[in-house]
């Protein structure tokens, strides 16, 4: 008992101390893998409890701002990114202009801390997350439509384990995706969770699938990061649906 009462006191003074610092202070919970070798991240802000994503403007944000690569961002990490400017677009209302030289990596969340973040923001339907935006695009697909909802990222405890699973995309090559309910509302997504991948982040790795797939279906409490991807590039069978909901796992 002596030993958690002291970590929760060295938790409380990491969160104190952090807010003597004016800069924004995220806590990551969303790494994912984008086009063109590209990446997005994601975290809660430790002030606001809100959802924030650093973006560059139009250039992609470069996967060499991963810790692997001597960058500071990774999940659990609370990276602290300046003064960045919202630049909300429904639905990413989440947007935030931030510059490269202004971020520093502060320190590694506990498990503690970063799972109560998490529960603490988790809602238990996708309509909760998304608001009533949120509408079916064919095939256990959900959408928004461009300029309209109130949030593009969340945390979702769905209502039983999610099924994880791979298949082939339109050109054959292996694809990550899970099937989870809300009880309302049943979703098919893509998964795009960079830690799914091998020394190539778009290959997923077939071991780690699987065993990230078992490790869910054994979890009796599994909470997920879900957010709505950006518009897709036209064509003809994709004109008609502007977004598709992805879900990326952060832990179970």
């Amino acid at each position: 008992m002596r030993l958690r009462l002291a970590e929760r006191d060295d938790y409380y003074s990491c969160i104190l101390a952090e807010r003597t610092n004016t800069g924004m202070k995220i806590l990551v919970n969303h790494l994912t893998r984008m086009h063109g070798g590209h990446i997005c991240i994601a975290g809660v802000d430790l002030d606001t409890r809100r959802h924030v994503r650093p973006v560059l403007g139009r250039e992609g944000m470069p996967k060499h701002l991963l810790a692997r690569y001597g960058g500071p961002f990774d999940m659990a990490r609370v990276v602290d990114l300046g003064t960045p400017r919202p630049e909300p677009d429904r639905p990413h209302v989440e947007d935030h202009r931030f510059a490269p030289s202004r971020l520093r990596f502060r320190r590694t969340a506990s498990a503690e801390e970063f799972w109560k973040v998490l529960h603490d923001l988790a809602k238990t339907r996708l309509q909760e997350i998304f608001a009533s935006a949120l509408r079916e695009a064919g095939n256990s697909h959900y959408a928004t439509e461009l300029g309209q909802g109130l949030a593009s990222l969340g945390c979702l405890r769905p209502q039983k384990p999610p099924e994880l699973y791979l298949r082939g995309d339109r050109q054959g090559k292996p694809q990550v995706r899970m099937r989870l309910s809300d009880g309302e509302i049943d979703v098919d997504a893509s998964v795009t969770d960079l830690r799914l991948g091998g020394q190539d982040p778009t290959v997923p790795d077939r071991d780690v699938v699987r065993g990230v797939a078992k490790w869910i279906q054994d979890s009796d409490d599994v909470l997920l990061s879900v957010g709505l991807t950006r518009k897709f590039r036209p064509s003809p069978t994709d004109a008609s649906r502007p977004l598709e909901r992805s879900s990326s796992r952060a832990a179970s």
